[in-house]
């Protein structure tokens, strides 16, 4: 991956958080609550998802960082919903997502080119680089604002 890329997709990265809470501005709980179709999760249930993901993709960034060759564990995020008590206050997640991600863009503005180059493996998917970590997080917290509006809608019918 080029430098510029690289820094446009860390850019994206850092504005993940904005554009959830875009996404949740003004939110009611039934908007929070509804469902756009069946067995698709709801507003809460993407904040809590995204909350999860992002404290799992911290551990992973600092595996990929300090361990030599790590194992990057996958797991089920439909379990995961299932478990967790995704119908619990979103504001404990929200804090936990706002701070995985500053304190891995604090990581990846220091990162040198020689940090970009390690990698490990993942449990699901087989080689996982530096590269790979970015352009997954880059757009997750953007891709679940979209749908988080699109689960609100569904409120209004």
């Amino acid at each position: 991956m080029d430098a510029h890329t690289r820094k446009d997709l860390i850019d994206q990265y850092k504005d993940g958080y904005r554009a959830v809470t875009a996404a949740l501005a003004g939110a009611t709980d039934a908007e929070l609550d509804a469902h756009p179709a069946p067995g698709k999760w709801s507003a809460r249930e993407i904040v809590h998802h995204l909350a999860d993901s992002e404290m799992t993709s911290a551990i992973r960034l600092r595996l990929l960082l300090a361990a030599e060759r790590p194992t990057i564990t996958g797991y089920d995020e439909n379990e995961f919903a299932r478990r967790l008590h995704y119908d619990r206050p979103i504001e404990a997640s929200l804090a936990a997502l706002e701070a995985a991600r500053r304190s891995s863009a604090e990581l990846l503005d220091r990162m040198r080119e020689s940090d970009w180059v390690r990698e490990g493996t993942h449990t699901d998917s087989g080689r996982y680089t530096m590269d790979t970590w970015l352009q997954i997080y880059a757009v997750h917290a953007h891709k679940h604002a979209d749908q988080i509006r699109r689960a609100r809608a569904a409120a209004h019918g």
